[in-house]
């Protein structure tokens, strides 16, 4: 028969007390886990996003006229491989910050639309490496490894010769629309725009 009062100074744990103070600890324990587990994610949500390293970057017609080598990025919002890369480019941003250029390009701007023919980008992120006169030493697209990109930084800053010059890695397809004169359609449509390159 369970009690709810206490044998030698504790309390009986198949008393109905006894059961009530575990499940206690438990949703206790529970909470504590969830509010960690929410603060974590948060914490990684808040990481660095697309959006801000495009604000903190460097305008083209800045880059390729400051005497500073640079790094352009091709990239998109809607893209995973950019997503996934970010935080290490923010890393590599940082570290290189007064040696060379980041300068990101959102595909799905029209403003790029010259660019992104004049790179033949068909798939992102791309990446292309500018020596200190703004011309184009080399490319590299898709998910390549922070050591990789910061191969080629520390060689693009000493004017060296880039270790990963032509890298390809895990890339999102993009084909660069050619925009009929006057439509404002969405360069991802298909409707009245036609791809280049196919």
């Amino acid at each position: 028969m369970s009690t709810d009062s206490p044998v030698n100074g504790k309390l009986d744990p198949g008393s109905t007390l006894g059961k009530r103070v575990r499940n206690f600890v438990i949703a206790i324990v529970a909470i504590a886990l969830g509010v960690t587990l929410f603060l974590g994610l948060r914490a990684e949500s808040n990481s660095v996003s697309l959006a801000q390293l495009d604000q903190a970057s460097t305008p083209l017609e800045v880059a390729v006229t400051n005497g500073k080598p640079s790094l352009v990025e091709f990239y998109a919002d809607w893209c995973t491989v950019c997503q996934k890369m970010a935080p290490d480019i923010a890393q590599l941003k940082q570290q290189y910050a007064d040696k060379l250029n980041f300068v990101m390009l959102n595909v799905d701007n029209n403003k790029w639309l010259p660019e992104l023919l004049k790179y033949r980008i068909d798939g992102i992120p791309h990446f292309v490496f500018l020596n200190q006169q703004g011309e184009t030493i080399a490319q590299a697209i898709g998910d390549l490894p922070r050591s990789v990109m910061d191969g080629n930084l520390a060689a693009l800053v000493t004017g060296s010769t880039l270790p990963y010059a032509q890298a390809i890695g895990q890339v999102s397809t993009f084909s660069a629309p050619v925009a009929i004169e006057g439509s404002q359609d969405d360069p991802r449509s298909h409707g009245s725009q036609v791809n280049q390159g196919s």
